[in-house]
């Protein structure tokens, strides 16, 4: 597409619109107010091949010329759109746009762009490639660029800009336990994580400011997003508790499975030794996830019922094929058979729902009980832990009905993330809840959560019991092959509207404890239990 016959398209245009009524007319307000209020006139129907490639080429052609209100008003949010467009010339000061339009795949067009970005006499190239898609208005029936702030620029999301200065906060150099340094071109998966620490650390690390055009994100709390670096600042240095090794390990470990997400902790000491995401919307799931934990969360129902002097690991707790509690009838896992003579230990290994929930009626167990060791043993729940980036702390809210049942085994209203069930299992195998954590608390005087922990000899039932769920029951395929003292949970979560469950996953190896999940990647073992295995057997 020539940008003369596009220029000449605007040519004649106007010539109508100035010698003319009615057609004419209806045109002037069509291009500058949008989508206009069309009329009897009005097309319909998928735009045209024809009309696809000369409202893309009026688009690019405006938008090269840094003419944001003409640009606008080829999209079907002409006042939104023209905000965003002006930034990009008067905030992000880029220029000397040239724009290369794709073959078009129906009404969807991909392009690249060069540019320049420039600022108190220093310039960068800037280049990157983006799609938009043509849609016919819904009233004036012409055709024009369906608006998303992603047109502009890939990772621009509603509500952002992008501008170009001195960076809010200096750049941080982080390092590993081991002095390796940790960047998001090597561990892709930290680099929101790297993006939060900067954020918070940033000034505190002894660097100085650099400029560059970022992507400023309409969340006051969300850090800026760094797309070029125009002047290079300082960085500081910032240690962290990760291990490059097993970090690494994570990131390969994740990619196993889409949707999936790893954390892995040192249980004597709270550090959090990697953390890793694979999803499609770069979200990090495993330190910020609220997701139902399935069946590993009987590590706690376990250490409740111990607790509480219900059943110890080698007292009885009966499977049956059955369990109904308040008129909702729970089942085991298809083919699991009946163990009406099962201990504690035997019903952990197997991971039998029916054997938990025939338990959680038992005196002196209330609603509240899991919730009360969810907190005091375990400190989930309270919404304090420091971890020196956004996390979630779980939630095991007091419920009553068919969900303290549910909870038990859980799903209901329990949630979680990998980052709360790796501390669940080192709080499990030390009896000491530590709270994870990323970087030193008294680099900005944190204080880290606490909690009572367990009792000794709870703590040596449930590590036997994972012990043995590892050596013999339903984490064996999963944990094969890797020696030291192991131990692991599975749990499989059902989740509304999807077809297939959650994979969940939790084990330890020595002195480290990992947890995942995998959004529907069916039983614990399957998906999420070989990503745990793989990190445990490079920090183990």
């Amino acid at each position: 597409m020539g940008r003369g016959v596009k220029v000449a398209v605007i040519g004649g245009v106007f010539a109508v619109m100035v010698g003319g009524a009615g057609y004419g007319a209806y045109n002037v307000v069509s291009a500058l107010g949008g989508d206009g209020d069309g009329g009897s006139s009005a097309r319909s129907g998928p735009p045209s091949a024809d009309e696809v490639e000369e409202t893309t080429e009026k688009f690019f052609t405006a938008w090269e010329k840094g003419d944001a209100t003409t640009a606008a008003s080829y999209t079907n949010n002409s006042s939104v759109a023209g905000t965003l467009l002006t930034a990009y010339g008067d905030d992000a000061h880029v220029g000397g746009v040239e724009i290369t339009p794709g073959a078009a795949s129906g009404a969807s067009v991909p392009f690249s762009v060069k540019a320049k970005v420039t600022f108190e006499g220093t310039t960068k190239p800037l280049s990157y490639e983006s799609r938009l898609t043509v849609v016919r208005g819904e009233s004036s029936g012409r055709a024009l660029v369906d608006w998303a702030p992603s047109v502009v620029h890939p990772e621009l999301k509603d509500g952002d800009t992008l501008v170009t200065g001195e960076s809010a906060t200096p750049q941080i150099e982080a390092v590993g336990r081991d002095g390796d340094v940790l960047s998001k071109e090597k561990y892709p998966s930290l680099g929101p994580v790297l993006a939060t620490l900067r954020e918070r650390y940033g000034s505190k690390a002894g660097g100085t400011p650099g400029v560059e055009l970022a992507v400023r994100h309409a969340a006051e709390e969300a850090p800026d997003t760094p797309l070029l670096t125009l002047t290079e600042g300082e960085p500081g240095k910032l240690r962290t508790t990760l291990s490059a090794g097993v970090q690494a390990a994570a990131e390969k470990a994740v990619k196993r499975y889409g949707e999936s997400s790893v954390v892995a902790v040192r249980p004597s000491s709270g550090e959090v030794l990697a953390v890793a995401n694979n999803r499609k919307d770069g979200f990090n799931a495993a330190f910020q996830g609220r997701v139902a934990p399935g069946s590993t969360m009987k590590i706690i129902t376990a250490a409740m019922l111990i607790d509480n002097g219900v059943a110890s690991m080698n007292e009885p707790a009966p499977c049956p094929d059955t369990a109904t509690w308040q008129s909702q009838t729970f089942k085991n896992l298809t083919g699991m058979k009946a163990n009406p003579g099962a201990t504690l230990a035997n019903t952990f290994l197997r991971s039998c729902n029916t054997g938990f929930v025939k338990l959680v009626d038992e005196k002196p167990l209330t609603d509240s009980s899991l919730t009360e060791e969810a907190q005091k043993r375990f400190g989930l729940g309270q919404d304090n832990w420091q971890t020196g980036v956004v996390s979630f702390d779980g939630s095991v809210p007091a419920s009553g009905g068919p969900d303290r049942a549910a909870n038990a085994i859980g799903q209901g209203q329990v949630q979680m993330n990998p980052l709360n069930m790796a501390s669940v299992t080192a709080t499990a195998i030390t009896g000491e809840f530590r709270q994870p954590y990323l970087v030193a608390f008294d680099l900005d005087d944190r204080k880290p959560a606490t909690a009572e922990g367990l009792p000794q000899g709870t703590a040596n039932q449930l590590k036997q019991m994972m012990r043995l769920t590892a050596t013999q029951g339903t984490a064996v395929a999963a944990m094969s092959g890797l020696g030291g003292d192991v131990g692991a949970k599975t749990g499989s979560a059902e989740v509304d509207g999807q077809t297939t469950s959650n994979s969940w996953f939790t084990g330890f190896r020595n002195d480290v404890a990992a947890a995942a999940m995998t959004e529907e990647g069916g039983h614990g073992g399957d998906a999420a239990g070989p990503i745990v295995a793989d990190v445990l057997r490079a920090g183990g």
